[in-house]
């Protein structure tokens, strides 16, 4: 446990032990997840813990003595603490904001599940995380009280993606997945293995970000029996890799699972060059590939961490030639209403002749480039 983990218990609290702090359980049950004790640690004043309440009254909060300890308490601006410590800008209402932009509820075809794309499902197993992250797509979900998606909701899953042979691809979300226990998760996985058309099972999780204890030798036993399996994760900043997070993230790789990570774009938080380079980097470094920087969702309680598309295509043009390709995620702005994900970089073509087309490279140099014709 770091010292700052210490600091931010309160006086009244026992120090956990070393075997404590490495139990994801214990983690979980010794969440802040209340003004009070918030307000004690942060010194807000009367008025400030007044104010929150109202926040969390509608959007709730959580966050594990690990993912506190990674806070500098007497920064105000701390990219960590933007991203779990409720905040008074979330009750402010913007223009084109909505509860479910992405127009997940249109595309659920039975509770728990959205089949947008042709060969691919998505499944929201439970509305429950480690930590809840202010800038949530599907902040919608936390005023519904918490619940796990019930047998009879899972059975009649299961029976859709039966008579849907074109989805060969079934991605588990939430919430998050691995909060769990290791047994309901390895329910799931086996139903949606007896399913001779579902060829990938993908789990978004940030576990390894927020309750990295979470990744322990049962669930890593429990993965591996299903695979072919790939892991998306949620890095935001340098941060957040961790000494715990990259031991949590070498199990999963250890046991034959990819390990890919998506990224949003938050203001104050990533939102340069400098930081995204070095949080892809560190990711590249702990074996965890850069996969999608994502445009901030216009969803309700959100809109202050939304920066401009044209900040996400700097920073893509600010990576691209300037560190390794694997290192550059690829930006993409999730359309409204289910079109899906739309992929954008900078314009390096300048002009299109005959046979040849004007590009321009990395340094903005242009040159020319025979173009044969088809």
């Amino acid at each position: 446990m770091s010292t700052n983990a210490e600091e931010m218990l309160l006086e009244t609290d026992e120090p956990p032990s070393s075997s404590q702090w490495s139990d994801w359980r214990w983690q979980l049950r010794n969440r802040i997840s209340d003004v009070d004790r918030l307000s004690r640690i942060f010194s807000f004043s009367y008025t400030e813990s007044a104010n929150l309440k109202k926040v969390i009254n509608k959007y709730p909060f959580a966050i594990t003595p690990y993912y506190l300890s990674l806070i500098d308490k007497g920064n105000p601006k701390d990219p960590i603490r933007l991203q779990c410590v409720p905040s008074l800008e979330e009750e402010k209402l913007y223009f084109e904001i909505q509860d479910d932009p992405l127009g997940e509820e249109k595309d659920s075809v039975l509770p728990g599940l959205v089949h947008r794309y042709p060969d691919r499902a998505l499944i929201t197993l439970t509305n429950m995380c480690p930590v809840y992250c202010r800038h949530c797509t599907r902040k919608r979900e936390w005023p519904n009280g918490k619940w796990i998606r019930k047998p009879q909701e899972m059975e009649a899953i299961y029976a859709y993606i039966s008579q849907h042979e074109e989805v060969r691809d079934v991605i588990l979300s939430g919430g998050d997945p691995f909060i769990l226990s290791a047994g309901r998760l390895e329910s799931v996985l086996c139903n949606l293995r007896k399913i001779a058309h579902v060829e990938i099972i993908r789990i978004g999780t940030r576990c390894p970000v927020f309750l990295p204890q979470r990744v322990d030798e049962e669930l890593i036993g429990v993965l591996k029996k299903y695979r072919p399996i790939w892991l998306n994760t949620h890095f935001n900043h340098p941060v957040e890799i961790t000494k715990e997070a990259g031991e949590a993230c070498d199990k999963i790789l250890c046991a034959g699972i990819p390990l890919g990570n998506q990224t949003v774009l938050l203001k104050g938080i990533n939102d340069d060059a400098e930081t995204m380079t070095k949080l892809c980097r560190g990711l590249l470094r702990i074996g965890v590939r850069p996969y999608y920087l994502f445009q901030c969702d216009p969803v309700s309680g959100t809109a202050h961490f939304r920066t401009s598309i044209e900040k996400g295509l700097e920073i893509i043009k600010g990576m691209r030639g300037f560190t390794s390709g694997l290192a550059v995620p690829t930006f993409v702005v999730d359309g409204l209403e289910g079109q899906g994900k739309v992929p954008l970089q900078p314009n390096y073509a300048v002009s299109r002749e005959k046979s040849y087309m004007l590009l321009k490279g990395y340094r903005d140099d242009v040159f020319r480039y025979y173009n044969p014709e088809d």
